[in-house]
């Protein structure tokens, strides 16, 4: 049953390493773009009803690099997710049809989302008292674009839910009754939060020059948000891990030493970052942020193999050499990082300007 329900997996063009490689070097980028979009428009959204002169300013300048972020969320999320599919494509693609009618409702609820975004930096002025309101619409399509992503990652990992097709056709399956969802997807969204904190000091950073008042206020808030919901996340993080199905938890609990030597790392990583913000250390606190996150797309990535390893590894890929398309796209992404950096050069440069 389970070879009729888990497609053959596609021959690959070179050693999977390289490709596993790529994958946990683009998706952190994601991530933290991601993280920038979903914390720093729910800051947004408080600092705009709070309605003060310097909270108005700083809401002012997030509608101005939201539509700029989403595009860096959706662009870097195509690597990542290309890459997955090359490795994981049986169980990604599988999934994918199985809840098909969410996947593909995400295509028009991200064009919404997007044009929102644009009006809430366009009109913003002219929005008035409806203008945290739309940022409050986008903000819950984000949300509900991340459902949807959750439930896709997670029910690729669980093969053995493929079977449910066969009572549920419509490609309407989800897994959120999964134990382990809801803590994986608040500690997401927590871990968003906490980091937007930290991106809502870096837009200050940039207005230094321009705006002092600003800026003070922007580090200061950062902080203290990246300070409590990493602390809250703390929480939702050991729910999660004690959610796990027992061979996943005793992974990280001594059954493989480098994903327990990893998280004890990850642990002492979260202990500098608080620390570092409660003592107003701005740049270390946001090192050991991005540090963090990279962290745990290590761990989300040996959690993955391990629950698909009774279906599955990454040595049963088939090799076929090609090496010329594999060289021909390590020259384009040299250049599409150059490319990027110079963007996002220009960016900051007119996010420094008044």
């Amino acid at each position: 049953m389970e070879n009729i329900i888990i497609p053959q997996a596609d021959v690959i063009p070179v050693a999977w390493g390289w490709f596993q490689a790529l994958l946990l070097l683009t998706f952190p980028i994601h991530l933290l773009a991601m993280n920038a979009m979903l914390g720093g428009l729910a800051i947004g959204i408080v600092q705009h009803l709070r309605g003060g002169t310097v909270e108005k300013k700083l809401a002012h300048r997030i509608a101005v690099a939201l539509p700029l972020v989403i595009a860096f969320v959706v662009n870097f999320g195509v690597a990542p997710y290309l890459f997955l599919q090359v490795i994981y494509g049986q169980f990604l693609y599988s999934s994918s049809v199985l809840m098909g009618t969410f996947w593909i409702l995400i295509i028009p609820i991200l064009i919404i989302g997007y044009y929102g975004a644009y009006l809430y930096d366009f009109k913003f002025n002219s929005l008035g008292i409806f203008g945290p309101f739309i940022a409050i619409i986008v903000f819950c399509l984000l949300l509900v674009i991340g459902f949807f992503f959750s439930n896709n990652m997670l029910l690729m990992s669980l093969p053995e839910r493929f079977t449910d097709y066969f009572s549920q056709k419509n490609g309407t399956m989800l897994v959120y009754d999964n134990v382990t969802f809801w803590p994986r997807y608040l500690h997401m969204m927590c871990g968003a939060l906490a980091v937007g904190g930290l991106f809502v000091g870096v837009l200050g950073r940039f207005r230094k020059a321009a705006d002092i008042e600003l800026a003070d206020h922007c580090e200061r808030l950062g902080l203290n948000v990246f300070l409590v919901f990493t602390l809250v996340n703390v929480g939702l993080g050991l729910w999660y891990l004690f959610s796990l199905p027992h061979s996943q938890l005793m992974l990280f609990m001594g059954g493989n030493i480098g994903a327990t030597a990893l998280l004890v790392v990850a642990l002492f990583t979260v202990i500098g970052a608080l620390v570092m913000a409660f003592k107003r250390k701005f740049w270390l606190s946001f090192f050991l942020g991005v540090t963090l996150v990279v962290f745990m797309t290590f761990l989300r990535s040996w959690l993955r193999t391990d629950y698909l390893s009774d279906y599955f590894s990454l040595d049963q890929l088939q090799l076929v050499p090609q090496y010329s398309p594999f060289i021909f796209f390590l020259v384009t992404l040299v250049a599409g990082i150059i490319c990027i950096a110079w963007l996002v050069k220009k960016s900051a440069d007119a996010f420094s300007t008044p």
